[in-house]
């Protein structure tokens, strides 16, 4: 590239770039390394001028490709590389501004190649292109030291031991997109890959020593949030002989090239806020979560995933067993609040949800707080938005609402957390609401949601586990809340008796035509059939266990007791309608016996004053609903295309051409 290239357009007929990809060697000691390594150029402005630095590289890339075998160039720039990055340190250290812009360039230059040759080629041929030296052609050096795994090892060290400052910012950022770069062979198959070169490499061998030490720095680059050093802050001086190899800014590259590689590709969603404003978290932890979900070893588990399964707070000072590997601490307390403040981004919350589900330290201590308003506020937002979401985030949301509710101290806390002005809840305004109840109805609103849009079963056996859950502990029910659960229950009663009728009318049709195929009814009333039971058995327990508490709900059942009646003698719901059918017979007498037009207030003063006098042993106890989270059989199949789309989509992440991708769809528009 060298000191003259200043437009992307120019790239493939910069001399550097053809010499490196050309047929003749060059030697690691050779100068023209400085040459080539001493570029800036103006950053793109468009998601054109991004496609166009794809477009204006891939020849130079594929001239590589062909011509390396006999001229060893890829080999000999990743050494150039790996000895610069041996003072790497001390150059932070003694601020050496020239020296730290270099190694980036070089190293930005390399993940440019290993993107196009792992696009393009099969990892058994990657794997000889590091081998290849100069030498006659096609040979190479079976002897030599392996250095993709000296690649690997030096990325990890980079990510996890140089300090990061305002001049180092932007080397970490491409140290981290090269590791994910290097395990994009996953995009290029449709099926997930369960063994690869790249994995072996990070799960055994010399890389193995640092995976406690990457997950812990990849978790605190996401807590801490660093943004960017603002352009212009490294400026280096002009050389006075005008041509010579340094000139500009060192930030050129942050600006520039850096920026080109960083902002996304062509189609690519609009850019969060959060992942713009800090690069280096975005990337750190979409590192994290590719690592978390490689495919277990045949011969190990994934080391990664053992560490953010086991690491601690860093205020537990108990000791590690010894039969836990890769662990370590952290500041539980900074995680927590970083957490809370990054749900507005998928891979946030499948962070989250990973922890959650993986971590019981970590689960403990959140479920512990005082404050989980915090965090249980941004989960409910993405719900209450779904139409806004795409569909992993909002089962990932869900999800981690149902692992919560399985801890009744949890479903008794959110009760007491009360709320005032929830401005993003807009159906009605709510001036002050427990954490419970607004719970409750963004829940029961996802429901509705699914049942009018997506009809996904999946989604309404979640909602109906969550609220199974949290129905024992009931609370002091928002009116508002009362009556979305008796609504819900309406609107699945209207349904049954739609589809009901519609069955009765296609079984009287099919008399008169046997070569009329019939729509499948029984099934769909055997589901409305199954949620209506479940509705039923929430509202149950929470008048078996908390009657007494929840005068609302009381009122929202009189107020809609017809609904219930064609329900009192159908084979399906006759056990579980028993306690229904009392309260709502034992409250609608006193009502009865207070006389005609009766004021809300009196209405729940009577109820109020009748909860006490109703035995309680008259009420049928049933086994107390509980729903655990658990995973599919295969989790893999899910987690491992959502986190790839994530990184595909990512708005300062890598650009891939659309056509290229195998492990899912991607529209190239």
């Amino acid at each position: 590239m060298g000191s003259n290239s200043s437009r992307i357009g120019d790239l493939p007929k910069n001399e550097y770039l053809k010499k490196l990809s050309g047929t003749e060697s060059v030697s690691e000691n050779d100068p023209f390394w400085n040459q080539l390594l001493s570029f800036s150029f103006p950053a793109p402005t468009s998601s054109t001028e991004l496609k166009l630095l794809e477009e204006a590289t891939i020849s130079v890339c594929r001239s590589l490709v062909e011509n390396n075998p006999r001229t060893g160039n890829l080999g000999a720039l990743i050494k150039v590389f790996l000895s610069r990055t041996k003072e790497l340190k001390l150059s932070a250290e003694c601020q050496n501004h020239i020296f730290i812009w270099q190694t980036h360039n070089a190293l930005f230059i390399i993940c440019c190649l290993l993107k196009v040759f792992i696009c393009e080629m099969s990892e058994e041929e990657l794997q000889l292109h590091f081998t290849y030296e100069e030498k006659s052609p096609g040979s190479y050096s079976s002897d030599s030291e392996d250095l993709l795994e000296e690649l690997l090892c030096c990325l990890m060290q980079l990510i996890t031991d140089i300090p990061l400052l305002d001049i180092t910012y932007e080397i970490s950022v491409e140290a981290v997109s090269t590791m994910v770069v290097f395990l994009s062979c996953q995009l290029f198959h449709k099926e997930v890959l369960r063994q690869s070169i790249s994995h072996k490499y990070l799960m055994r061998g010399r890389c193995l020593p640092y995976t406690s030490k990457l997950v812990k720095t990849l978790l605190y680059n996401f807590i801490r949030q660093e943004k960017p050093p603002p352009p212009g802050t490294h400026v280096l001086p002009q050389q006075s002989d005008g041509g010579g190899l340094l000139y500009g800014l060192a930030s050129g590259v942050a600006t520039g090239l850096w920026t080109v590689f960083t902002l996304g590709g062509v189609g690519s969603k609009v850019a969060a806020a959060s992942e713009l404003s800090s690069p280096l978290a975005n990337q750190s932890l979409l590192l994290l979560l590719v690592l978390a979900n490689l495919t277990d070893a045949a011969d190990a588990p994934n080391p990664y995933r053992q560490a953010i399964m086991s690491f601690k707070n860093t205020q537990d000072s108990s000791p590690f067993p010894s039969s836990i590997p890769h662990a370590f601490q952290i500041n539980f307390n900074s995680l927590y609040m970083a957490l809370c403040e990054q749900q507005t981004s998928d891979q946030a919350t499948l962070l989250l949800y990973t922890l959650l589900h993986q971590n019981s330290n970590i689960r403990t201590y959140m479920l512990a707080r005082t404050d989980m308003e915090n965090l249980v506020l941004p989960i409910l937002e993405i719900l209450y938005h779904v139409e806004e979401r795409n569909s992993h985030h909002v089962y990932m949301a869900l999800i981690i609402l149902l692992i919560l509710t399985e801890d009744d101290g949890f479903n008794r806390s959110i009760h007491e957390v009360m709320l005032k002005n929830i401005t993003w809840y807009s159906e009605r305004v709510l001036t002050e609401i427990s954490l419970g109840s607004l719970l409750i109805l963004v829940v029961i609103r996802t429901i509705q949601y699914n049942m009018t849009r997506t009809r996904d079963k999946y989604l309404h056996t979640n909602c109906l586990a969550a609220l199974a859950n949290m129905s024992a502990q009931f609370r002091s029910l928002h009116q508002y809340a009362a009556q979305r659960i008796v609504s819900l229950f309406s609107l699945l009663s209207k349904k049954h008796n739609k589809v009901l009728e519609q069955a009765t009318q296609s079984l009287r049709g099919s008399l008169s035509s046997n070569d009329v195929p019939l729509p499948d009814y029984a099934q769909d009333l055997n589901v409305i059939e199954e949620v209506i039971r479940m509705m039923l058995e929430i509202i149950n327990s929470c008048l078996t266990n908390s009657l007494h508490h929840n005068p609302n709900l009381v009122y929202a059942l009189l107020y809609k007791r017809d609904l219930f009646e064609q329900f009192r003698t159908h084979p399906s719901f006759q056990d579980i309608m028993q306690n229904i059918d009392l309260v709502i017979t034992f409250f609608s007498s006193r009502l009865l016996q207070a006389g005609a037009e009766l004021s809300v207030e009196r209405v729940l003063e009577i109820i109020k004053q009748g909860v006490v006098a109703l035995p309680k042993d008259r009420l049928k106890k049933f086994p107390e609903l509980k729903f655990k989270y658990v995973e599919e059989e295969q989790p893999e199949e899910f987690f491992i295309p959502y986190v790839w789309s994530l990184v595909y989509n990512s708005a300062v992440g890598l650009y891939w051409n659309p056509q290229d991708i195998q492990l899912f769809t991607m529209d190239s528009d």
